[in-house]
């Protein structure tokens, strides 16, 4: 299986919040592979340009660099389809998600990934995206 973590995730880990902590640590055992997506790292990287926090910054660039399971996944073209996809199937509902959890979900649906987020509201009325909560 492969992991996606969604931004809240990073910075729950960045806390060292022990669930997550111990399922990232499950996920590797089992030899499933964690990606962060770019929109994730580039959310990641603006908070830390605003809001300096060197030691968690310094974590989280050692979290980018563990050997096999943690890379950036980027996006394909045909991303971009299904990013236009899932926000007019939530716009005829009508339903609020913000943009950046719409490219998020999109990566995910594109390369079969399983997002790991605390905010699993803000993805439940994605058709098609497999979601898990690691905080609880």
């Amino acid at each position: 299986m492969v992991y996606a973590l969604d931004t809240n995730i990073v910075i729950h880990y960045l806390r060292n919040e022990p669930n997550v902590r111990r399922n990232f640590n499950n996920a590797v055992t089992q030899g499933d592979d964690i990606v962060i997506p770019q929109i994730v790292n580039y959310e990641m990287r603006r908070g830390f340009r605003i809001f300096p926090a060197p030691a968690k910054e310094a974590v989280y660039k050692e979290l980018l660099l563990f050997p096999g399971f943690c890379n950036t996944a980027r996006a394909e073209s045909y991303f971009w389809s299904l990013a236009e996809e899932i926000y007019e199937d939530l716009y005829r509902k009508r339903l609020t998600v913000g943009e950046l959890d719409i490219l998020i979900a999109a990566v995910c649906l594109e390369k079969n990934y399983t997002l790991v987020t605390a905010n699993t509201k803000d993805f439940e009325n994605i058709k098609g995206l497999q979601f898990v909560n690691w905080v609880e």
